[in-house]
């Protein structure tokens, strides 16, 4: 059993160290809003310093697309409007089942106001068993476990393109309904940096065809980021922060990262850190208002040719949430006013959570039961198909009950 007691007496030092963490946070969030302040007044000075020092500077500082003190309200959203989004779960591979085999799960989920239409609420299942989806990423050192969590990916961009671009194609004479595609997280996909570029082809190529098609189809796109961890914005004050001329990270910051002792040494521009972009907006923003525009400047996008990803951080009332968007979305401020009225609804619909993100997830989700059943049917079809031998590992068979 737990013993309470000893844990009570290591739970006294963390909670001071929790009080002094809460101090030195406050201090790190007055920094950041000091430079910010003084940021307003220089932006066009600080843009002229990045553009100029960009291959110089260690560090992605965001672009700020509209003046940092612009926080416009957000407009309610047109009574007649159309919502759909894609998630995905999975049943992984495993040895000691019946079959090496993965299977995923697409939910789908379209949800209709101002018109009396029923509500799609589905999900879309796959199996992948053939040699080349087990085992063609191992030629890049990639598991099939991770393989299939970009498998995932890519089925999700390609089922909300088809549900998008089928809605249109049946709902050709309501062309001035706005409609609007939201997918859970981040529009960039950080992990395909660390890829090899056939890897990375091999995923990002078909997500951005899928993009492709909503943008033809006038189909705006977004990503709703709960609880975000990411410092773009932020990091574009570094370079008000930076004590030097010229902010030439290379030449005059030669030692931070290379610490002794196993340490990492901060830059002078540092003094921020590790401050994330929803509490510093957070201290700003009220209920229903949203940042400046940014424009993303990770190194991936380098890749994505016409679909550069744009944020901008909303107030949604119980948190503070990042919404990234393809740049031909950001571009015509009448679509994205739209865009943002439509996603604050569904946050309000959803209690604090966009309810058509929430209901993909629970069409997507793979339960105990669901799994069991899945390996079941696929015994019966291996019996049937005149297989032998056909069953768990022992491992597993003593996995799932108790001599005891």
């Amino acid at each position: 059993m737990l013993d309470l007691t000893k844990l009570a007496k290591q739970m006294q030092g963390m909670s001071q160290h929790l009080t002094a963490e809460a101090m030195a946070a406050q201090n790190r969030l007055e920094i950041a809003q000091q430079l910010l302040a003084e940021a307003k007044n220089e932006q066009e000075e600080l843009l002229e310093l990045e553009e100029s020092w960009s291959d110089r500077i260690l560090f992605n500082p965001a672009i700020p697309i509209e003046s940092l003190d612009t926080y416009p309200l957000i407009n309610p959203s047109p009574k007649n409007h159309t919502v759909f989004a894609t998630d995905g779960s999975q049943i992984a591979p495993s040895h000691h089942e019946i079959a090496y085999c993965y299977l995923l799960n697409i939910g789908r989920v379209m949800l209709n106001y101002g018109e009396s239409i029923y509500p799609l609420l589905d999900s879309i299942p796959e199996i992948f068993y053939q040699a080349d989806d087990l085992y063609i990423s191992r030629q890049w050192g990639i598991k099939t476990e991770e393989w299939m969590g970009y498998r995932r990916t890519i089925s999700e961009a390609l089922v909300l393109a088809e549900l998008g671009c089928e809605w249109r194609k049946n709902n050709s004479d309501n062309l001035d309904s706005p409609i609007l595609a939201m997918v859970d997280g981040s529009l960039i996909y950080w992990f395909l940096e660390s890829l090899p570029s056939e890897a990375r082809d091999r995923i990002l190529n078909p997500i951005l065809d899928a993009w492709n098609k909503l943008k033809l189809a006038g189909i705006p796109l977004i990503g709703y980021l709960s609880a975000s961890r990411s410092s773009e914005s932020l990091s574009f004050l570094r370079l008000k922060a930076c004590i030097y001329d010229e902010p030439d990270c290379v030449s005059n910051c030669p030692n931070v990262g290379l610490g002794g002792f196993g340490f990492t040494e901060k830059a002078p521009c540092q003094s921020f850190e590790p401050l994330r972009d929803v509490v510093f907006w957070g201290s700003i923003l009220e209920p229903g208002q949203r940042s400046p525009l940014w424009q993303s400047s990770a190194r991936i996008l380098d890749l994505y040719g016409d679909n550069i990803i744009y944020f901008c951080y909303v107030n949604v009332g119980t948190e503070v949430a990042r919404i990234d968007m393809p740049e031909w979305v950001a571009e015509d401020e009448e679509m994205l006013e739209l865009v943002l009225g439509m996603m604050l609804a569904q946050v309000q619909k959803g209690y604090g959570y966009p309810v058509v993100l929430a209901e993909a997830h629970n069409q997507a989700v793979v339960r105990g039961g669901d799994r069991a059943s899945f390996f079941a049917l696929l015994e019966q079809e291996m019996i049937k198909a005149g297989l032998k031998n056909v069953g768990t590992s022992y491992k597993e068979t003593r996995k799932r009950g108790s001599i005891a």
